[in-house]
């Protein structure tokens, strides 16, 4: 186990439109719970327009908003400190049953050639860890991390086929992957603290339930092939991507649009 260490986070997520907007609504993903396996010492999410908190179904703490006629941008910023403690296991008594993540997602479900190779890497095995380990195995040799090569809309078929993407990719082929041999597995969105690789300061993973009853989750990133440690924040879960992204919604108007994004994490002492 990592020793644990404190994180201090900041998110900027800015919109412009090349047009006034008529309406629009938003669902930010950006506030981390308190569990077992992290501590929230204080964390402030600020945005344009007023929030409405609410808990989602899969048990996240979001927020929405909702941008009035004529508005030509739109900004928020969550910073905070986050104390992670460096373990792969997590309890969550919030959300849903764990056994609904068995249950394909649109972009998380396993094609033939997906399910027949994950069937194969746990062949003989009944232990849930073991299955798990060797399906993050599997998928973190067949699907190479490179950028550009997918886009938010790739399922993990698709990933499989072609064997590149980002870490949503990866986790979304991992999570289907799981689905195919009957594990519950769900998508991860968060941070990752990786000193001089910025790019993956806001990242995805996967977890594997591997115990319902309990509702004990395992932590696997695809990424950097290692199970969950101290360098990893989450802040939301849910069957895919679509279902938990950092920011998602629906607008009328605008014009064009031109998001900019930065996520800035310092490693406090």
């Amino acid at each position: 186990m990592m020793r644990r260490v404190k994180y201090l986070i900041r998110h900027r997520t800015h919109y412009r439109y090349t047009q006034p907007l008529r309406s629009a609504v938003q669902t930010l993903c950006l506030t981390p719970r308190h569990t077992d396996t992290q501590h929230v010492h204080h964390w402030r999410l600020d945005a344009s327009v007023p929030l409405q908190p609410q808990t989602d179904a899969w048990g996240n703490h979001s927020h929405v908003l909702a941008v009035g006629a004529g508005a030509r941008a739109l900004l928020c910023e969550a910073t905070g400190l986050v104390e992670t403690l460096g373990d792969a296991l997590h309890t969550d008594l919030h959300g849903p049953d764990p056994r609904l993540y068995r249950m394909p997602s649109p972009l998380a479900t396993p094609d033939a050639a997906l399910r027949d190779a994950a069937l194969a890497a746990v062949r003989g095995q009944t232990d849930p860890l073991a299955q798990a380990l060797d399906l993050l195995a599997l998928v973190a040799e067949r699907v190479a991390y490179r950028p550009g090569r997918t886009d938010a809309r790739t399922t993990a078929a698709q990933a499989w086929q072609g064997g590149a993407g980002v870490c949503q990719d990866q986790a979304h082929v991992l999570v289907a992957a799981c689905r195919a041999v009957g594990l519950a597995a769900r998508y991860v969105s968060g941070y990752f603290h990786a000193q001089g690789a910025p790019e993956l300061a806001s990242h995805a993973w996967a977890q594997v339930c591997l115990d319902p009853a309990e509702r004990r989750w395992l932590g696997l990133d695809v990424t950097h092939g290692c199970v969950v440690d101290a360098r990893h924040v989450q802040t939301a879960v849910g069957p895919d991507y679509a279902a938990c992204a950092p920011v998602r919604g629906v607008r009328s108007g605008g014009g064009h649009e031109q998001l900019t994004v930065s996520v800035e994490i310092t490693l406090q002492g």
